[in-house]
């Protein structure tokens, strides 16, 4: 809300980019610590980031339009929901297909990596750096590009890119193009992603958007959750062939996620501080 509307792509991509930003981190603690200090030196270093919390909580100041607003009165957030079920239906089918796409092709790759490719944990690790690297330049390209070209554009690009690369990504032997087809794979997933929080943002309700955005994402999360089970189950009834799994995941995820990103809808620049419900139907 804070953000001018000509920056809000890129903001989005860097907001975005936190994400595997902090995978990367746990990669690089992973190939450097962990055949060190085991799975339990790994679980504590991984609770240490969460006092972060305290920090952001005493210190990081409300938005300047969430300050000014507080005192007035809101519609209740059922009825906001009742109001644009069709939006939040939309909004949840998408996020449960991004979701897929990326878990699906994150979750069980390293596994996939050590088990069908035989890497050891400091290889896993390395690779899981570089294509976490991959993930956070895809997603600060894609949103800023989303300024120029769309949000909807961009989404749909990036998700198609996807499919281009799985032979690469999951039928590769050696640790270099394994790597590399990682690294590419992430770049279009993450790409996808960075423009995630500035269109979802757009498309919310105004009088729900602190509450919208996360609740999609997190029950398109949640509904997303059977990935890796699927995925192991789908491995495991093809003799272990992680390869096939990741595949079809990440193939039909990115083929779901471009239609229904091409043909919804955008709000690129609608005003946040306050465009009615009505108002933003016609963007």
């Amino acid at each position: 809300e804070s953000i001018p509307a000509r920056a809000r792509g890129t903001v989005s991509g860097l907001l975005q980019a936190g994400y595997p930003t902090g995978y990367l981190l746990a990669a690089l603690a992973y190939a450097t610590l962990y055949p060190h200090i085991g799975w339990r030196g790994m679980l504590m270093l991984g609770a240490v980031p969460a006092l972060l919390i305290l920090f952001i909580r005493r210190n990081v100041p409300e938005s300047p339009l969430f300050s000014a607003e507080a005192s007035k009165a809101r519609r209740p957030f059922l009825d906001v929901l009742r109001q644009n079920g069709g939006l939040v239906a939309y909004a949840l089918i998408l996020m449960t297909a991004f979701n897929f796409l990326s878990h699906g092709t994150q979750d069980l790759y390293p596994t996939f990596l050590s088990v069908q490719r035989g890497l050891d944990a400091p290889t896993v690790g390395w690779v899981a750096i570089i294509y976490n690297i991959g993930a956070i330049i895809g997603g600060i390209v894609c949103g800023m590009l989303s300024e120029r070209f769309g949000r909807r554009y961009v989404i749909t690009i990036a998700a198609l890119c996807v499919l281009s690369v799985i032979p690469l990504w999951a039928s590769s032997t050696t640790p270099l193009m394994l790597a590399l087809g990682a690294f590419l794979m992430q770049i279009a997933v993450q790409g996808a992603w960075g423009v995630v929080p500035a269109h979802l943002n757009e498309l919310s309700p105004p009088d729900a958007r602190g509450t919208f955005p996360g609740l999609v994402y997190q029950l398109g999360n949640f509904l997303a959750a059977s990935n890796a089970t699927v995925q192991a189950s789908v491995a495991a009834a093809h003799g272990g062939n992680y390869a096939l799994a990741l595949a079809w995941t990440a193939g039909l995820a990115a083929i779901v996620v471009a239609a229904l990103t091409m043909f919804g809808r955008e709000a690129r620049a609608v005003d946040l501080r306050g465009m009615s419900p009505d108002a933003l139907a016609r963007t």
